[in-house]
């Protein structure tokens, strides 16, 4: 490539030009054909919000899996396309530390229960009516390691310990004691953020890693959707992630886990913006086959599409918008108009060629999201498409669009959305981002706002042909062979894997580092538990900038009251 091209592609990702920066960048991918020799500097430490499913997976994990959360959850602030970079953005509300403390208080009654105390309470405890300090020593320190995610200070089992013999002193009974101490831990900012630190990198002159502690944490989260465990604390304290071969075995074990595929889940749950599930809604009229089943299969339909592709079969990512393989249940064989054999449960069905599916941008999950209660929405497609799968950032409408003509369904004159986009397009302030969104979304219109299928709409044909950047195809199969075969397809999933594990926007430096990730990725056939693999092996992955925010974690502090 030559320095003009380069010189090019650093304008184009400055100005973060729709198109142009995605493909210009593609073709550097080409320059790094190997991994950085020089390590990526990174981004600042962060202090990241655990997510609703990273808490619930946490407690599960340190407690049992039957130790009740019954608080609720706000929900995750998206940033930049994704939770998991809202996570290092988001604030604590009063709502937020009301509900957290009732989790805390309902977890900590739940452990030192009748039920559970004789497995969870690492110790024998005599007269309850004694306060034993050996024993809360241990259970503070064993329970406050696996909480926050490092060893304790002796300033804070002291503290903790201390808050426990008050509580013992007031209530008469060693469990409560306890259970004032860890209702405390499930409080603290320690527990309810990952709060990075860093250190000086001795390989890097001048750079900064994250500490051993931290680095498992961020490996954890990213890899198991869960705090770390024993092992791999214990590896942290070792040493060990700092050696090529110690980190490599720990990567190993924990993508071998069960706990990978319930992580990659996670992150496309995020990716797909499967959170407005919360807020789906349909006409009943209009869409009868519809309930709250229909929704949550959908959503699940859809995740096990992608584990079945990309780890039961460990599968081309890009295959994922053309494979007609989906699992089903009768409630979704109703809306597909597919019989289904299991009367429960899952069994694996295929779509036909006649079907007009292909991919997982034709099933329930993306078609119903992506539209309006009461019809489907080719804008609303086109644009969740070139966002979620191209990394191309549509703007908001203006203010003052008249939407008259593209709400008028029942118009003769124009039966179709093809016939009252071409009207709507028409306001100058409308084209610019109808021409990059309907192209796409038009070759959905096969399938109505729930995302059952058909041919006409009020009658008329519907016409399904497309485009995307240049080149023209028709129907849900067309488009799926259209974005497997994208550049911009597979970077833009390591770009939001990258961002994701690290909890922030990409840094002009890390470019570099991206392009090798990139490079990687295609050379392996585009499989992404290699992918991973690679990115989380590498030292980039936990490079920082600088020193711990410790204004954040201050002002988290005092908001939650804690003085350690």
């Amino acid at each position: 490539m030559s320095g003009n091209t380069l010189w090019k592609c650093a304008v184009a990702r400055a100005a973060g030009l729709l198109l142009g920066a995605g493909l210009c960048c593609a073709a550097g991918a080409a320059v790094a054909a190997v991994e950085p020799t020089v390590n990526v500097a990174g981004g600042p430490p962060l202090v990241r919000r655990l997510t609703e499913s990273q808490y619930r997976a946490t407690v599960a994990d340190i407690f049992g899996a039957d130790i009740p959360v019954v608080g609720r959850f706000e929900r995750g602030l998206r940033s930049d396309g994704l939770i998991a970079v809202g996570t290092g953005e988001a604030g604590l509300s009063s709502f937020s530390l009301e509900q957290y403390d009732i989790n805390a208080r309902a977890i900590a009654a739940a452990v030192v229960s009748e039920a559970h105390r004789g497995d969870l309470i690492p110790c024998d405890i005599g007269d309850p009516a004694v306060f034993d300090k050996s024993c809360a020593d241990r259970f503070v320190a064993d329970y406050g390691r696996r909480l926050f995610r490092r060893p304790l200070s002796e300033q804070e089992i002291t503290l903790y310990v201390s808050s426990a013999r008050a509580a013992q002193e007031q209530l008469g009974d060693f469990y409560s004691a306890l259970e004032f101490a860890l209702a405390g831990m499930l409080i603290a900012p320690d527990f309810l953020l990952r709060i990075e630190r860093a250190v000086p990198d001795a390989s890097a002159p001048a750079g900064y890693r994250l500490d051993a502690y931290s680095s498992a944490t961020r490996l954890s989260y990213f890899l198991t959707g869960s705090a770390p465990d024993p092992e791999l604390l214990d590896a942290a304290e070792r040493g060990e992630l700092n050696t090529p071969e110690g980190l490599q075995r720990q990567v190993d074990r924990l993508i071998a886990s069960p706990r990978f595929e319930l992580a990659l889940r996670d992150f496309f749950s995020d990716m797909l913006y499967f959170d407005l599930f919360a807020d789906l809604a349909k006409d009943s009229v209009i869409y009868p086959a519809f309930n709250s089943e229909v929704a949550a299969d959908s959503r699940e339909q859809t995740l096990r599409t992608i584990t079945n592709l990309l780890l039961e079969e460990n599968g081309d990512y890009r295959d994922l918008f053309t494979t007609r393989s989906a699992p089903l249940t009768r409630s979704l064989g109703i809306v597909y108009r597919m019989p289904v054999a299991a009367r429960n449960g899952w069994s694996m069905g295929e779509f036909s060629a006649a079907s007009g599916r292909a991919g997982i941008q034709s099933q329930v999950s993306f078609l119903a999201l992506h539209s309006h209660p009461g019809r489907s929405s080719p804008t609303l497609r086109g644009k969740a498409m070139r966002e979620i799968f191209l990394c191309q950032h549509i703007p908001d409408p203006p203010a003052d669009v008249d939407f008259t003509g593209i709400n008028d369904t029942a118009n003769p004159v124009r039966p179709t959305a093809r016939d009252r986009l071409v009207a709507h397009r028409t306001q100058p302030a409308c084209q610019g981002c109808h021409i990059l969104m309907d192209p796409l979304g038009l070759t959905l219109e096969n399938f109505d706002g729930l995302g059952g299928f058909r041919s006409k709409e009020n009658g008329a044909v519907i016409d399904v042909s497309g485009s995307l950047d240049g080149r023209e195809f028709v129907a849900a199969e067309g488009l799926g062979q259209a974005l497997h075969d994208h550049q911009q397809t597979p970077r833009c999933l390591v770009d939001k894997l990258y961002r994701s594990a690290v909890g922030r926007g990409i840094a002009e430096p890390e470019q570099p580092f991206l392009d090798y990730l990139n490079q990687s990725f295609a050379g392996s056939g585009y499989r992404v538990p290699d992918l991973i693999r690679t990115l989380v092996t590498s030292p980039s992955f936990f490079a920082v900038t600088g020193h711990s925010p410790k204004e954040q974690i201050t002002d988290a502090r005092a908001a939650s009251g804690d003085q350690t």
